[in-house]
């Protein structure tokens, strides 16, 4: 019979084992390679988000004469901090690709589509695939009530911007009157002074003709 005391070191030396590899030592690995950290830009950073929303996109192709599926993802309305513009840009939600991108001008105009209170359509010079297209859009969304509220938000924008452009025109309008009279103004003074100029001359002429008379 196996004395137990034989299997006692066997034992003991897995129990130093374990202990070893409990036991921290305060040593650090370097990592093989090194990660840095890469700043990722949306091209958003500068815009305040107006509205976000998960829908459906659609594009009418022109040559199959049918609507077909742009993708499904976040529809958002974004204004520029500085210029004030809004564009409209809607990412697929898996892969986050483009499949709108395009500004809300004073002409864009929201209609509802044919059989679908959930659904609108649209013209658009759109710059989703980088290079500016017309294209007619359909959105779709999963209540009628984010469709109105969609609908009804562009289509203030669109007013807005509306507003805006008047105002532009009537200040470069202005600016244009104002640069005329100055120009007006500057010549009128430069003919004054060439007038004035010119008698002085004449006065002067008379006054040597005199001169040349007494001598």
């Amino acid at each position: 019979m196996a004395d137990p005391a034989e299997h006692r070191p066997a034992e003991e030396e897995e129990e130093a084992a374990a202990a070893g590899e409990d036991e921290d030592t305060g040593a650090q690995v370097a990592p093989i390679v090194k990660l840095e950290e890469v700043a990722v830009t949306t091209g958003e950073e500068d815009e305040d988000v107006l509205l976000d929303m998960k829908a459906k996109l659609y594009r009418f192709d022109k040559e199959g004469n049918q609507w077909k599926e742009r993708g499904t993802g976040t529809v958002k309305l974004l204004k520029h901090k500085e210029t004030s513009k809004v564009r409209l840009v809607m990412r697929q939600a898996k892969t986050l690709k483009i499949c709108a991108n395009h500004l809300v001008v004073a002409t864009t105009k929201m209609q509802e589509h044919a059989g679908s209170d959930k659904s609108c359509v649209w013209h658009a010079l759109d710059f989703a695939d980088g290079e500016l297209k017309e294209e007619m859009f359909a959105i779709r969304f999963g209540s009628v009530e984010n469709c109105k509220k969609f609908k009804d938000t562009v289509e203030e924008i669109a007013e807005q911007q509306g507003k805006n452009e008047n105002k532009e025109n009537e200040e470069v309008s202005s600016a244009a009157d104002l640069v005329e009279k100055l120009t007006v103004t500057g010549t009128k003074e430069q003919n004054e002074i060439k007038e004035e100029e010119k008698t002085e001359e004449k006065e002067v002429a008379a006054t040597d003709d005199k001169k040349d008379v007494k001598e």
